[in-house]
């Protein structure tokens, strides 16, 4: 008998341990494995003792004489110093600051990239990693803490925003802004920006909350904001405009966002901020502008051709991803519709037809 011991890493990074009790016996000229027990439920300790004894069993007054060394499993540090000396790079540390509030919110921040869970899990995560001793935190925390932390975070957000954008850029303040929101249901009650709205996931009849995220222009995350579930998606515009402007003192930029976001009163409180905007146009304006001449279909080729009118440069160009998906859906309607031809026919020419 032997025992073998696996571990193995999910993409989530929970760590799971195997160890098996195996048996080698002859089938015939084949020699096979079986599995005795599954010691996986066992200590370090008593699977060492196993395996202590299995290495002696034709002697068992040897192991009794061994002077073996206590085990004991210390906390893990590894994942912890990467991901410490990653925020220490990007300048998260620095941002947060380095008093009690802000290695609280880094340890946060550290657990959540190690595993998804609430903050009761952060900390009982701290218990099996080495979470005070590379942060060089000098008490210990407990959920309460953690949520009291959440508020803290919440009221320096711009703060903490601000650092992150000036340590990341210096003083070369982004031109454009990528901007989107999206919105995530709630199960539970009591929630203060819980609302009924229009809902991305699909499930009718749950509140939600709306959240949107302002980019740069390399995709970087500079600012976060939530709101009620039921705020439309261009009502959210203004505050992100007022923030460029304000928070990280902002003067020319283009803000990018979906043909759902920035429209008709959008585009007035951007051209009043000073700002310029990138978006699509919807169908109904492409029509209008094509009975106005503005556009032909001519201009939409592989080619990206630029038009100008009234103060708008519109950027037109055909897209071969989009012709090829509506071919597609125009292939199912007309097979469906095939199909439901072919039962109809087949009824109608087994059916018995009464004539007067």
């Amino acid at each position: 008998m032997y025992i073998t011991e696996t571990v193995r890493i999910a993409p989530n990074g929970t760590t799971y341990r195997c160890v098996l009790l195996r048996q080698s016996y002859r089938e015939g000229s084949k020699v096979k494995n079986r599995t005795i027990a599954n010691l996986s439920h066992c200590t370090p300790q008593e699977v060492e003792a196993i395996r202590l004894a299995l290495q002696y069993k034709d002697d068992l007054t040897v192991s009794g004489a061994l002077q073996e060394a206590p085990l004991h499993e210390g906390r893990s540090g590894g994942a912890v110093w990467v991901i410490y000396d990653m925020a220490r790079r990007l300048g998260i540390e620095a941002a947060l600051g380095k008093d009690g509030a802000g290695k609280l919110a880094l340890w946060q921040v550290i657990a959540r990239v190690i595993d998804q869970g609430s903050r009761l899990s952060a900390v009982r995560l701290a218990q099996t990693h080495a979470a005070c001793e590379v942060l060089h935190m000098t008490r210990g925390f407990d959920e309460n803490d953690l949520y009291d932390n959440l508020a803290w975070l919440a009221d320096h957000q711009a703060t903490i925003e601000r650092r992150l954008c000036t340590t990341r850029r210096g003083d070369h303040k982004p031109t454009r802004f990528l901007y989107d929101v999206t919105s995530s249901y709630l199960e539970g009650q009591g929630n203060a920006f819980a609302a009924f709205g229009y809902n991305r996931d699909g499930k009718t009849g749950k509140p939600q909350v709306v959240s949107g995220l302002l980019c740069d222009e390399e995709g970087t995350p500079v600012s976060a904001d939530v709101w009620a579930g039921n705020t439309p998606d261009m009502r959210t515009l203004a505050a992100q405009i007022t923030k460029v402007a304000r928070r990280f003192g902002c003067e020319r930029v283009t803000f990018v966002g979906d043909r759902g976001m920035i429209k008709g009163p959008q585009i007035e409180e951007l051209v009043q901020a000073g700002f310029h905007d990138i978006t699509a146009v919807t169908k109904p304006q492409v029509e209008r502008l094509l009975k106005a001449n503005v556009l032909q279909l001519a201009l939409f080729t592989a080619q990206v051709h630029a038009v100008e009118h009234e103060g708008t440069r519109y950027l037109v160009r055909r897209n071969p991803l989009r012709a090829e998906a509506m071919a597609a859906g125009r292939g199912d309607k007309q097979r469906s519709m095939e199909q439901w031809v072919a039962r109809k026919n087949a009824y109608l020419t087994t059916s018995t037809v009464f004539t007067g």
